[in-house]
Order: C-alpha cells, then sequence, then structure tokens
C-alpha cells in the first residue's frame, strides 16, 4: 500500500480543477478526483491513470449533503485519510442582481459555500489529528470587498462567502493545518470562455502552491499568483 499523502479535488473533471489533479498527482500524491458526474470523472481519472498517475474518481455533488455524507463514509470505509483538500467545484450565474432566481442563488451558494464547509466539517478534524493538512478554497477576485462590489452578485457574493469561511476556518485550527483562499485569475475554461488568457495550467498554478506549502507556510490567506492580495 503506499504511503503517499491524499488528496481530493472537487470538480476535478475538467478546467483548472483537471489540471490541479493532475499536478497533485505528479508530485505523488494519491488523487481523489471528485466529479459529480462519477461516469464523467472516470474519464478524466483514466486519462491520468494512463499517464501513470494514482488517481481515483469518486461521485460527489458537493450541493447534496447526503452525498458529501456519502463519500465521507466511503472513504472511512476503505481507510483513505484525506490529507488535502482542493474545493474547486462552482457555477457561474452572471444574472443582474435583482433578476437573480432564488433557486440560482442558492444553488450558487449550496455548491460555492456550503459544499465546502461540507467537506472541512467531515475532513479537518482528521488532518488536525494527524498532524499535519492543506485545505485550499477556490475562490475569485470577483468575491473581494475591498475595491470593488462582489461581481457578478450570486457569483462574487457566494466567493466573498467562501474567503470568509476560510478565515474562520483558518483560526479555528492549529498551524500544522494550512487553509487558503485562491484566485486562479481568468482562465480558459467552460466558465472562463475561450477569451480568457490564462491556460488551465496557468490558473492551477496557485493552487498546487497552496496545497504543498511546507510547515513555514502561510493560512488563513488570499492569494493570486502565490502572493497575498486583498480580502
Amino acid at each position: 500500500m503506499s504511503t503517499a499523502r491524499t488528496a481530493l479535488v472537487t470538480g476535478g473533471n475538467r478546467g483548472i480543477g483537471y489540471e490541479v489533479a493532475r499536478r497533485l498527482a505528479e508530485t505523488g500524491l494519491n488523487v481523489l478526483l471528485g466529479a459529480r458526474d462519477l461516469e464523467r470523472g472516470r474519464v478524466a481519472a483514466a486519462a491520468l491513470g494512463r499517464a501513470g498517475h494514482r488517481v481515483r474518481a469518486v461521485g460527489v455533488d458537493v450541493a447534496d449533503a447526503r452525498s458529501v455524507q456519502r463519500l465521507v463514509e466511503g472513504l472511512a470505509a476503505d481507510g483513505t485519510s484525506v490529507d488535502v483538500l482542493v474545493n474547486n467545484a462552482g457555477v457561474y450565474p452572471t444574472h443582474p442582481v435583482f433578476a437573480i432566481p432564488e433557486a440560482v442563488f442558492e444553488e450558487t451558494l449550496q455548491v460555492t459555500l456550503l459544499g465546502a464547509y461540507r467537506l472541512c466539517r467531515e475532513l479537518m478534524p482528521g488532518m488536525v489529528d494527524r498532524g499535519w493538512g492543506r485545505v485550499v478554497n477556490v475562490s475569485s477576485g470577483a468575491g473581494a470587498v475591498t475595491d470593488n462590489v462582489p461581481s457578478p452578485p450570486a457569483y462574487g457574493v457566494a466567493k466573498a462567502a467562501l474567503n470568509a469561511l476560510t478565515i474562520a476556518l483558518a483560526a479555528a485550527v492549529p498551524s500544522t493545518v494550512k487553509v487558503n483562499a485562491v484566485c486562479p485569475g481568468w482562465v480558459r475554461t467552460d466558465m472562463g470562455g475561450p477569451a480568457a488568457p490564462l491556460s488551465p495550467a496557468q490558473g492551477a498554478d496557485t493552487v498546487v502552491w497552496a496545497a504543498l506549502l511546507p510547515p513555514s507556510g502561510p493560512s488563513g490567506g488570499f492569494f493570486r499568483d502565490r502572493k497575498r492580495i486583498p480580502w
């Protein structure tokens, strides 16, 4: 059995998540590639597996508390401990603030905020007990409130809340567990669109950096291009 640490990457079957999964696997980690559509996750994991990486697809809809619980129970049953958690799953509604359907707003918060919280609540205590852990919340400058109003509204508000959750989580655990938020920038993905200036590899860089921080690394921060940015 491998003694390598294990990472869970949500939304790992495409875009930034897929690139993060690939990069973490290249470092020798065992990677759990989380996907709402398990079959798509298996296709993505198989592609990485053909390159010699230890990647396994797991089905999880982070917006569904029961789905998260099933994942956690399954990992416990097969003795898998998660050492690195990358909360990457997200949605990108663009409605004007007074035109956001309530169901869309709720889904955005469920995926972006509560989905991340559910996994952190379930997995971070084990990191604390084992004396090592890394949590990366994939956020966005669109959620920063220092210089602008979060936008688009549902997406930005959810990311701002994710940033606040990052601070709260970091304050609740010892320094052996690092919790940070990362803005990957505007990336050419299904969400970012073809006009975005950054490749998925460029977008994944700071996420992977935060996932592999040394003991002296920061916690409770918001980063882009491996540099701290305002909340």
